[in-house]
């Protein structure tokens, strides 16, 4: 395989994970680009005009979804001894971090479910329905905890 062919490889890997950030997490493409490419590159490490031309995105729009992963702890910016350009790489434990912020937001919802319980009385459709969230959300940080992430 030619290098520009595992080039043209490599884009639409990124392009799959851009499109299930998009699809599932509700993110902008761009962003899933950016993590897409972070996971794949070698060296793990890219500067933001690297990442912008590798991605073909405006740097305006690169450094406002640059910030916003790097403030969530997705990725973080690196130095490079002797280089004055700032270099991205993805964190080690982002995938953790992402699923463990999915799991608190069960036990969240938990908490919102109960209040709901309460404000709903004891019986009826309204009931049931706030019921059938919380055993589904239950469930799923149940089997969570039972099955902790190794990082």
């Amino acid at each position: 395989m030619s290098s520009q062919d595992n080039q043209d490889e490599m884009l639409r890997w990124v392009e799959r994970v851009a499109t299930f950030c998009v699809e599932e997490w509700a993110l902008p493409p761009i962003t899933g680009r950016i993590l897409g490419l972070l996971m794949i590159c070698e060296p793990p490490e890219r500067s933001a005009g690297q990442i912008a031309e590798t991605i073909q995105a405006s740097r305006a729009s690169l450094t406002s979804n640059m910030r916003f992963l790097t403030a969530i702890g997705l990725i973080r910016k690196v130095r490079v001894p002797g280089d004055r350009t700032a270099y991205y790489r993805i964190e080690d434990d982002a995938w953790h971090k992402v699923i463990q912020r999915k799991l608190d937001s069960l036990a969240a919802f938990g908490d919102i479910a109960e209040q709901g319980l309460a404000l709903a009385g004891g019986e009826g459709a309204r009931v049931e329905r706030i019921r059938t969230a919380q055993r589904s959300l239950t469930w799923l940080r149940d089997i969570a905890a039972r099955n902790p992430l190794k990082t």
